[in-house]
């Protein structure tokens, strides 16, 4: 079948066609670190992370580069805040790790490079280059602007029109510029203390002085504007011409637009073929932002949740649909991992049961894993669409539950395949974790020798007669998840 994209750059569901069959590059805009991470965020995150996995299920050799900025007048707002640092490279380090954190915290699989605005400023520096020199930019004051009037396609992501479009960057700037819609490359000195206090802390005292890092130049002193970097750390990691852009809904414009033209006329080539789009998490009828402190954090939502539920909500809807955050939406979440989580369970005892036959068939099991599978592809194939995936893999856990329910003899092939059915399509394409590896941690082993100690003190009590206190402790164990069974040669157990 044909793998499908919604491109907001056509405005099309296009098929989907890399530039090297066998190969694909794919670059997610990043966050800003300047505070913790939210659901808002991690909607983006899991959604990026499922096509990446998709892909490479499907077996492509999937490239992934998501950026972190770390130089932002928002990061300035935070020096001097508790325990956060006293400049921006230790507040940008803080929130840098805590992103780092989450990300391991939901499962997400690593990106080939994690690149930062800091570590790449020669690149950027050289790009800024690049476009004053084919006369797509110029310097003013020190700083440097991109000509929107001087790239033909300018408006082609976002339908904007050059003549239509309202002053972009602070009032400051407009009388450095050609077009008030001209943006910048580089910024001439360090943050301003108007800039950084727009986003600090009220119960803060105020920034008297200009500050933040900045970094030498062909035009003096400075730093890089918003949008040259996410292009400078795309083409050093990836290509000047990539298959696949992810971001959120909220930077078509100004910053993908932007990224646009300042990589195309750069390079003379198209910067990225398919531009996908994820739809912003909403509460209340308003979008989850910090700045509106209407959010939840994804460490909190992890540690109430668990991983495996916050997937569950996140995965629910499809990247190009609106999505809700609510007590429904969770509660929904959660009915739907328990159901996949218990049936993953539940096949797994039954398989691994005594009553497992070679040659048992159970033609109706058999037959919904294989049609769940298909509609698993055809749900992913089909935009990515993870509601649908999700659906499918329902199917399994319906029919394995049925299964079980009505057979005493079970149909061990059929259990097995829908095991790896939950581990290939739930876990490794929309990163579940199974058997409560996300919940629980720890060393199994450490597990096991608990155990241990229980059934030996179980069995002290049976040797004194204490039989009511023996089947007490079997009980509890099973309770906890851990089968027991009396042998000729002592009990044994599996978790």
């Amino acid at each position: 079948m044909t793998q499908y994209v919604s491109n907001t750059l056509s405005g099309e569901r296009e098929s989907f066609e890399p530039r090297d069959p066998e190969n694909v590059l794919v670059y997610t805009c990043g966050l800003t670190v300047s505070d913790d991470a939210h659901l808002g965020h991690a909607r983006l995150w899991v959604q990026s992370d499922v096509v990446a996995r998709w892909l490479s299920h499907a077996g492509y050799g999937v490239r992934h580069v998501q950026n972190f900025t770390d130089v932002n007048e928002k990061i300035v707002a935070r020096v001097g805040e508790d325990d956060l640092g006293d400049t921006e490279a230790e507040v940008a380090a803080h929130y840098t790790q805590s992103v780092i954190d989450d990300m391991r915290a939901l499962n997400l699989e690593r990106a080939d490079v994690y690149p930062r605005v800091s570590e790449h400023v020669p690149e950027i520096i050289d790009l800024v280059e690049d476009l004053i020199e084919a006369g797509y930019a110029y310097e003013s004051n020190g700083s440097v602007y991109f000509d929107v009037t001087s790239f033909e396609d300018y408006g082609k992501l976002s339908g904007q029109d050059v003549e239509e479009l309202d002053a972009q960057g602070p009032d400051g700037e407009q009388a450095e510029k050609r077009h008030p819609a001209d943006f910048a490359l580089w910024k001439a000195g360090g943050v301003s203390p108007a800039d950084a206090n727009e986003h600090r802390d009220e119960d803060l005292p105020p920034l008297e002085h200009e500050c933040g890092q900045t970094w030498a130049s062909p035009w003096g002193e400075g730093r890089p504007g918003w949008h040259i970097e996410c292009s400078a750390m795309a083409t050093t990691h990836l290509d000047e011409h990539i298959d696949v852009h992810i971001g959120g809904q909220d930077l078509v414009f100004p910053h993908h637009e932007n990224e646009v033209a300042q990589s195309e006329a750069a390079s003379g080539e198209r910067f990225a073929d398919y531009w996908m789009h994820v739809r912003l998490l909403e509460t209340g009828g308003e979008k989850m932002s910090s700045s509106l402190g209407n959010f939840f954090t994804v460490g909190d939502a992890v540690e109430e949740l668990g991983a495996n539920v916050v997937r569950m909500l996140l995965v629910s809807t499809s990247y190009t649909q609106r999505q809700t955050y609510s007590e429904a939406t969770v509660g929904e979440a959660e009915e739907r991992w328990e159901r996949l989580e218990r049936a993953y369970e539940r096949a797994v005892d039954a398989a691994d049961d005594v009553e497992a036959y070679a040659k048992v068939e159970d033609g109706d099991l058999r037959a919904a894993v294989a049609d769940a599978r298909e509609d698993f592809a055809a749900a992913m194939e089909d935009d990515f669409n993870t509601r649908g995936a999700v659906s499918a893999l329902l199917e399994v856990a319906t029919a394995v539950n049925r299964h079980v329910d009505a057979h005493d003899a079970y149909d061990y092939r059929a259990l097995v395949d829908a095991i790896e059915a939950f581990e290939a399509l739930g876990g490794g394409v929309l990163g579940f974790q199974f058997e409560g590896d996300s919940e629980v941690g720890g060393d199994v082993s450490i597990a096991e020798d608990v155990v241990d100690l229980v059934l030996d003190v179980r069995e002290e009590e049976r040797e004194a007669g204490n039989y009511e206190r023996a089947d007490d402790l079997r009980d509890r164990l099973e309770a906890l998840g851990v089968t027991v069974e009396d042998t000729d040669d002592g009990a044994t157990f599996r978790l």
